[in-house]
């Protein structure tokens, strides 16, 4: 005798009535297709919600800060937000927008017209669907995945910055040159991607207008917040050329777009008890260079001789050298000279040749005079004991760009043991011997690593405040990193599928209760 069990619609257990202990017990029905969908949902909702949450909060998860006075619990009155080299590229590589997107296709009743019988109007036919689905759809998603890509890249920078500023409130933001991706772009794709820098990536920001930049202004740190929301913008070799390919139009459409290439403006940190005089306030200065036509052959010598005239105004500008409560943060981007292996990219020259020209064509950092030039112009650094304040020089920093892998190093003028002219040496800044030895002058160079996803979208994050005790401005720098751009396309694609996944099961339930 057997006995039938019915344990669910759709499932049925023979068990012999002899061996009923033996048999499984079917009283539980198992879990539904819909179940396993809502706990999967329920998952990708976690998931989705978590992730997001991170994404947006990242700094707060990496711990990214700007460095504060060990002495004191507020922030610093000077927090630069330094973002390096974002190279917005542009559609180049897309179809020409005035050519049809599928080009066999909207060509077939020009040539079915030209066709003299039936026979030939389906050769044409057949050929033109050939090269529609051999040509023209591979073309198109290319093209769309290169427009996906762009407009993805641009809201992925633009969501470094936001992030950023939103929860680390700098008070200043500078990027350190190569804003766009070739200086050998039309005018009309320069102002296409110089409206996505201001619309998409740097939505929220400010060109520094030019009544700002047009001569020396002092400021009061703090006082003016337009600061928090303008845009430092450095000229960089993607951006206006080396000095072979730097021309008057390149420069111009520069400005026009994203502000001066060289400037300088002063803010002073009041002191209770100095009265009104600024000479006895402590002042940061900022000096924005166009380093990339320092070196020669430069095409346009007129532009070369602004830059180094340029240069000339801010050392005459500048306070004596004695007077320590002075620092100058140098914002450039071509990185000062080093030696091989001292950083990731090495000293490279090239130049046109003969026939496309004589001007310098590509380098990596700048010359050894141009550098030592800065160094011993701006800064003062001369290394004679009988030269003002010891042939010390001023305080300060310098902040460049170019390199993408980033580096931090100490350049100083050591004394050479067999009386020979002493030279200038660069070397790792964490691991620097001299820069705690206060006989020698020396400066620190961070050249920030750049902001693209391909180098972990970084940002640097540099403090200054000056301390009562030693007279002295002082530099912290510490950087915060978002992760390649994979994490922020993954992110939102997980909200979508989720958002998509809750929606559909919303439309579900809500048939379900109408039935």
């Amino acid at each position: 005798m057997t006995r039938v069990v019915k344990v669910h619609q759709q499932l049925r257990v023979f068990c012999p009535s002899d061996a009923r202990r033996y048999c499984i017990n079917f009283s539980y029905a198992p879990i539904s297709m819909l179940a396993i969908f809502h706990r999967i949902l329920l998952l990708l909702i976690i998931l989705s919600v978590s992730s997001t949450i991170y994404l947006y909060t990242y700094p707060t998860s990496h711990r990214c800060a700007f460095p504060s006075q060990h002495s004191a619990h507020h922030p610093a009155p000077f927090r630069l937000l330094a973002l390096g080299d974002p190279q917005l590229e542009g559609d180049s590589s897309l179809p020409n927008r005035k050519d049809a997107s599928f080009s066999s296709l909207a060509s077939l009743p020009q040539d079915l017209a030209a066709c003299r019988s039936i026979l030939d109007g389906l050769l044409v036919t057949q050929r033109s669907l050939k090269n529609f689905i051999a040509f023209d759809i591979p073309r198109a998603l290319r093209s769309y995945r290169k427009q996906l890509d762009l407009l993805g890249n641009d809201y992925y920078l633009a969501h470094i910055y936001r992030t950023l500023h939103r929860n680390l409130e700098p008070t200043h933001v500078t990027v350190l040159g190569d804003l766009l991706g070739s200086q050998w772009i039309s005018d009309e794709e320069f102002d296409r991607r110089g409206w996505r820098y201001w619309q998409r990536v740097f939505k929220d920001g400010q060109r520094v207008d030019d009544h700002v930049t047009g001569g020396i202004q002092i400021g009061s740190l703090g006082q003016d917040n337009d600061w928090k929301r303008r845009i430092i913008n450095i000229a960089g070799n993607h951006d206006v050329g080396y000095a072979g390919d730097m021309t008057q139009e390149r420069v111009q459409r520069f400005e026009r777009v994203f502000g001066r290439a060289n400037w300088e403006i002063r803010f002073t940190l009041p002191q209770e008890g100095k009265g009104d005089n600024f000479q006895d306030l402590p002042e940061l200065r900022i000096v924005v260079l166009n380093s990339l036509n320092l070196d020669t052959p430069a095409t346009d010598q007129e532009l070369q001789l602004q830059t180094y005239q340029f240069i000339n105004k801010v050392i005459g500008a500048s306070r004596p050298v004695e007077n320590q409560t002075v620092a100058t943060v140098l914002l450039t981007h071509l990185p000062l000279h080093k030696e091989a292996g001292v950083c990731v990219d090495s000293p490279l020259f090239d130049f046109y040749d003969d026939d496309s020209g004589t001007g310098l064509k590509e380098q990596n950092h700048l010359s050894y005079n141009a550098g030592k030039g800065i160094l011993e112009g701006i800064y003062g650094m001369s290394g004679h004991p009988q030269a003002p304040y010891g042939g010390l020089g001023r305080h300060g920093i310098i902040l460049t760009g170019h390199d993408h892998e980033g580096c931090d190093v100490y350049h100083h003028l050591p004394f050479d043991p067999d009386g020979e002219e002493r030279r200038w040496a660069a070397e790792q800044w964490t691991s620097s011997r001299h820069r705690s030895n206060a006989t020698i002058p020396g400066i620190r160079e961070i050249t920030v690593r750049s902001m693209m996803g391909e180098f972990g979208g970084n940002a640097g994050l540099l403090s200054a405040w000056f301390d009562d005790k030693s007279r002295q401005w002082q530099f912290e720098y510490s950087t915060c990193s978002l992760g390649v751009q994979h994490i922020w396309w993954a992110i939102h694609v997980l909200d979508l599928v989720t958002i998509a996944l809750a929606s559909l099961a919303t439309l579900s339930n809500f048939h379900t209760i109408r039935q």
